[in-house]
């Protein structure tokens, strides 16, 4: 149906919408871009693939959406896609050039793979996320997908999915390492969506939406920023140590404690105007956070 996305169960069937032959391993893939042949009119409601797929793009014209955002490629990088997330293509015609591996789960079923790359939060991160490389570290990625390519086309023999695993390992660890290399050289964007995150609680708890939406969920506040949940936590982590979740609480407890100051309130008003349902889940918080109930922190306070 043309109203919905496409979706490939096997590397064969995207292999021959891409006009590329055969794949040489039915579970394991990788598609040079140059010689690929792939309109996007053919999938204007985007594709599901059934298995995951690695992009390594060196260069990019056009856009492509994938999340909430539309991501312009045109530096080159890399962007990670699990089975079953959505894929689209926005412009009519895009030029690119690169190589994309695919990876069916059934290959690394065997293997402890299949349980570890689940921790690689870069699978949930959106295309506006992908990985910028450096030069060099272009060269490092090409290298291992050289290697799975050439293992690919020697003859397969008992030990070619061992190899091949482990090439796999090595090019999930590089991107890994390249990530929060990312989170560090990009630090002042980064430092901008901070600013932005403190504006949008602060805005959230004083404009009273916790009263009438309830606690500000770490979906929201990505939502908000345009960001996927767990690359806004991975980002956070890697500026102030601590996750969304944390963040968002530590915000609340600010917020609590200036309330309690002000003296205005019960207690009970206070966890009801931040968002809470019931004022012993706000008292088990802020004891969390404080070692202090609220109660004993007001009067701390006001005793001095």
């Amino acid at each position: 149906m043309k109203n919905q996305p496409k979706i490939f169960y096997t590397l064969s069937e995207l292999h021959k919408a891409m006009e590329q032959p055969k794949p040489l391993h039915p579970l394991i893939s990788i598609i040079n871009y140059g010689e690929a042949v792939f309109d996007p009119k053919d999938f204007e409601q985007g594709i599901i693939l059934d298995f995951y797929k690695i992009s390594f793009k060196t260069s990019f014209n056009g856009k492509i959406k994938y999340g909430h955002g539309f991501y312009d490629f045109e530096e080159g990088g890399m962007s990670f896609v699990a089975p079953g997330q959505l894929l689209k293509m926005q412009e009519e015609e895009a030029d690119y050039s690169g190589m994309s591996l695919h990876i069916h789960p059934d290959f690394i079923r065997p293997y402890a793979l299949n349980a570890n790359i689940k921790q690689y939060g870069f699978f949930n991160y959106t295309a506006s996320e992908a990985l910028y490389l450096s030069e060099n570290e272009k060269e490092t990625i090409l290298g291992v997908y050289n290697s799975i390519q050439n293992e690919l086309k020697e003859r397969i023999d008992n030990f070619s999915q061992d190899v091949i695993i482990s090439q796999i390992e090595l090019l999930l660890n590089y991107s890994n390492r390249f990530y929060n290399r990312q989170f560090i050289t990009r630090k002042a964007i980064n430092n901008d969506v901070l600013a932005q995150l403190e504006s949008l609680l602060n805005s959230y708890f004083n404009d009273e939406e916790a009263l009438l939406n309830g606690l500000p969920t770490v979906a929201f506040v990505a939502e908000q920023l345009k960001l996927s949940p767990r690359y806004l936590s991975d980002l956070l982590r890697n500026l102030s140590g601590q996750n969304t979740q944390h963040f968002i609480h530590d915000k609340l407890i600010e917020k609590a404690k200036e309330y309690i100051m002000k003296g205005n309130f019960s207690i009970a008003e206070i966890a009801y105007k931040l968002g809470f349902e019931h004022p012993q889940s706000f008292n088990k918080l802020f004891k969390q956070k404080t070692n202090s109930t609220p109660i004993a922190f007001q009067q701390s306070f006001h005793k001095n």
